[in-house]
């Protein structure tokens, strides 16, 4: 009951506002950090500056941060999320492995030979893999 009484429902709102705005001031902070190391246009120096300056004065550096550099960061998270892609669907053709007709019917006469497959079978799937 007591705490009913000091801690009101409009405080719990505006106390999760500002945790709220706190999750999102961490999670640009660290975005911000993440764009300065992954851009391969800065020199080393210049990262160190950059890092240095919003590590010093946080708002400013981070707001200064997207004025100079917000549209090159949209690029390169495109270019990362592009990249990304094309590895996973190399990935996958690799994993999947080259299927072709001649790989069909070698694996279909594997079978027949082993007699998993009787003849009626083989030539019922023979035709299925040339048709």
């Amino acid at each position: 009951m007591l705490a009913a009484y000091t801690y009101p429902l409009l405080d719990l709102f505006w106390t999760i506002l500002w945790i709220a705005l706190w999750v999102f001031w961490i999670w640009l902070l660290i975005y911000v950090f993440v764009d300065i190391f992954r851009s391969h246009d800065l020199s080393g120096w210049a990262k160190a500056l950059w890092a240095f300056f919003v590590l010093i004065l946080p708002f400013l550096g981070v707001f200064i941060y997207f004025i100079a550099r917000g549209d090159s960061m949209q690029k390169r998270s495109f270019d990362e999320a592009q990249s990304h892609r094309q590895d996973f669907d190399q990935y996958v053709r690799q994993a999947a492995g080259p299927v072709s007709t001649a790989d069909e019917l070698a694996k279909l006469a594997q079978l027949h030979a082993s007699g998993a497959l009787n003849d009626a079978d083989y030539e019922k799937a023979k035709a299925k893999v040339l048709g």
